[in-house]
């Protein structure tokens, strides 16, 4: 799979203009809004001095406004609030906006230089799809449209857009992630197109009208050279002067926790250990000091192993003061709503139910233990280290007005949203990225154990056990079946008509894609659907599909070819959002039922077990926890790597072992500088098979009831990090 590689994809905006920003250089992200709406509440002596730093005008604390402005309009892309901090990051001031948003709005403040459109999940011709005032392209400013914004530049121009039958959600030559595109005979007259993928248009361009629009993403990591894009819309095309320097980060989040809390109130803030609790803990802490900030840590029984322990003892080395609670039978036995009616936490198949209990759960956990503490609710805000993609994927309105939901996050449910309209809610973080949150941990002083800690999700392993009490089977499953065992293997030849007819078919549709290693591969692939469901992101929306397996008995593995599968299913097979490969022996026998699985203690222990085995092997130790002499520490290679208990029980003859009783574990190695995208982590090229290796035997070997041991080779999209 290759990375996102624009090199050649930009036109004009990938011409360098030389101007020197230093891509290091801190963003910054003035929470204005914010402080203006509380501001004014207040009656604040400072509110007009906040209104003047949002026009772009005037001092606040000493420092001058840059006027250069650049206005991004919202279609609720996953991806739009990293527009923004592109463009911060190259000394630009930028400012989000609603689609909706009018050119005489934007204009009459003379302010802004650029527009910029995002992506978003829905398609411009289907009906009450998000549009724009058409204005916005005859205004006279520069505009730049990505992925659904290229496709409403080009329908204004007259041009068309159409839905193919290959989806392009993931990296080819560039990072897709739409099922709609534009192809050469239906650019708009007076564009050039100025990039390409495959048959797809990748970019257009009209020079005169300063009009530009690329179908990729120019703003994730994934993208080779899509800072030098921006760099050039800003700085070749919109003239911007790059004068927007900013205090440094930390100062503006200490300013906000301060003006936010006031001078008597305290802050509560939950704890879980990893680098955003922690850094929001810290800053807390240094804003407000020790006597006004509470940290509690809520073991929800989905820790891993001896996680809290090891927790407690690195927060109060950092003079945080942490209490601990151990709540696991409250969650276990949790509900959505507070009347503790309806399916509990133990009994709860959906993903999303899930998510939604665990996220409630703490909330009820957190106003028994203010009780306990004698702590009075109306002296406390509740601080969260809530950050930018969690609010993204969670489609709450603080990001976006037109996001898809992709799964909700434990600090952004309905009750949290309800514990925000009060504004008892402070989340300092929440303009920030993960690895910015890392750089910020690190100004603070936090220790590396914890500012470069793998991410570990709020419900912790609760969502990495696939629970199910029945096989996944809608009436295409046998249909996907077969069509997923054509695409593993395009070089044989086939009997049928109807399947020689598919792969003809697969094969002109992705014409100019290189289909070489697949056609000409001789080792045979076996495939098999698992009847379980998978979240996914496919199109900037949510997808809960079909997980596909891949075996063989082919050795060396041939990883670039399984690599090469796991990028061409879901482009075919929209119902298939993730790619697995199963260790040992190829799979011979259908799966047709699933093992009942809900969460218990016992189910939770066993992923425990799996989850630490695994851990070790990637930072090169053995199953004692000691130095493996042929490992290698990996850890530093993969930036997150779940374990994940499926409710799956291979080679069973389903004649003479029709039931299914066994588990078996995907280990999900995933490199990524954004979490917004990544890609699997491939073994033998990214990371050595012999960790790998060492992670399945031990496994296999040391977990009661395990049936095979997997590795996850899908890319984010169309795959989400996480199963759930």
């Amino acid at each position: 799979m290759k990375r996102a590689n624009s090199e050649n994809s930009g036109g004009s905006t990938a011409e360098s203009s030389g101007h020197n920003t230093p891509e290091n250089d801190e963003p910054g992200f003035p929470p204005t809004k914010r402080l203006l709406a509380r501001s004014e509440e207040r009656g604040d002596s400072d509110t007009e001095e906040i209104r003047q730093k949002m026009n772009g005008c005037g001092r606040v604390n000493g420092e001058a406004i840059e006027e250069d402005r650049i206005a991004i309009l919202d279609s609720g892309a996953q991806y739009g609030k990293v527009i923004d901090r592109r463009v911060r990051e190259q000394n630009v001031f930028s400012e989000m906006f609603p689609l909706a948003t009018t050119a005489k709005q934007i204009c009459e403040t003379g302010k802004f230089k650029g527009i910029i459109i995002s992506g978003g999940p829905n398609s411009v011709y289907a009906p009450g799809a998000p549009t724009v005032d058409p204005a916005i392209f005859s205004c006279g400013l520069p505009v730049f449209g990505i992925c659904y914004g290229f496709q409403l530049l080009n329908k204004w121009a007259g041009g068309g857009v159409s839905r193919e039958k290959v989806r392009e959600d993931g990296q080819t030559e560039v990072l897709l992630t739409h099922g709609d595109s534009v192809s050469p005979a239906t650019v708009a007259s007076g564009f050039r197109i100025i990039a390409s993928s495959g048959q797809h248009v990748a970019g257009i361009a009209h020079e005169k009208e300063h009009l530009y629009g690329v179908q990729f993403h120019p703003e994730v990591d994934l993208t080779l050279h899509g800072r030098q894009i921006f760099h050039n819309f800003l700085y070749n095309i919109c003239k911007c002067k790059g004068g927007f320097t900013m205090r440094s980060r930390e100062q503006i989040c200490i300013d906000e926790i301060r003006q936010t809390v006031g001078e008597e109130n305290k802050v509560l803030v939950l704890v879980s250990g990893g680098v955003d609790s922690a850094v929001c803990a810290a800053l807390l802490h240094k804003s407000l000091g020790k006597d006004r900030v509470t940290a509690i840590h809520v073991d929800n029984g989905f820790m891993r192993y001896n996680e809290s322990d090891s927790v407690i003892k690195s927060l109060n080395a950092l003079d945080l003061n942490v209490h601990r609670y151990n709540s696991w039978p409250e969650f276990f036995s949790g509900t959505v709503n507070c009347d503790r009616k309806g399916p509990k936490l133990d009994q709860t198949i959906d993903p999303e139910t899930k998510r939604q209990i665990i996220g409630n759960t703490f909330m009820r956990v957190k106003d028994r233990v203010m009780d306990e503490l004698n702590l009075k609710q109306h002296e406390y805000f509740l601080a969260q280290g809530t950050l930018r993609p969690d609010l993204i994927e969670s489609a709450s309105s603080l990001a976006s007005g037109h996001a898809d939901t992709i799964k909700t996050h434990h600090n952004d449910t309905a009750l949290v949203r309800e514990l925000r309209k009060t504004g008892r809610v402070i989340e300092p973080l929440k303009d920030f990225h993960k690895d910015e949150v890392r750089e910020l941990g690190s100004s603070l002083g936090l220790p590396d154990h914890i500012v470069h800690r793998h991410p570990f999700p709020g419900p912790g392993l609760a969502i990495r056990i696939i629970c199910a009490d029945r096989p996944y089977r809608c009436a295409d499953f046998d249909e996907t079946s077969i069509k997923l065992n054509i695409l593993a293997n395009l070089g044989r030849e086939y009997q049928s008509n109807g399947e020689r007819a598919f792969r003809d078919d697969i094969c002109t549709s992705l014409e100019g894609w290189d289909l070489s290693l697949l056609t000409n591969s001789l080792d045979e692939i076996h495939t098999t659907l698992l009847p379980i469901k998978s979240v996914g992101v496919q199109g900037d929306s949510r997808s809960y599909s079909y997980v596909a397996a891949l075996s063989s008995s082919a050795k060396p593995i041939p990883w670039i070819l399984f690599e090469k599968i796991a990028s061409l299913v879901p482009k075919i097979l929209h119902n298939v959002n993730r790619i697995v490969y199963v260790f040992g022996d190829p799979i011979l026998y259908p799966i047709e039922n699933i093992t009942k699985t809900h969460l218990t203690r016992e189910s939770v222990q066993k992923l425990q077990l799996a989850d630490h085995l695994a851990t070790d092997a990637l930072f090169g130790r053995d199953e004692n926890g000691e130095k493996d002499k042929y490992l290698n520490d990996v850890s530093k290679v993969v930036q997150q790597m779940p374990v994940v208990m499926l409710p799956v029980h291979f080679d069973r003859d389903p004649f003479t072992q029709p039931n299914s009783y066994q588990h078996s574990f995907c280990v999900r190695p995933f490199i990524t500088a954004d979490f917004m995208t990544g890609v699997a982590a491939l073994p033998g090229r990214d990371i050595p098979e012999e960790n790998l290796f060492a992670m399945a035997e031990q496994i296999k070997r040391l977990v009661p009831g395990t049936s095979r041991v997997m590795i996850d080779l899908t890319s984010k999209p169309p795959g989400t990090t996480e199963w759930e």
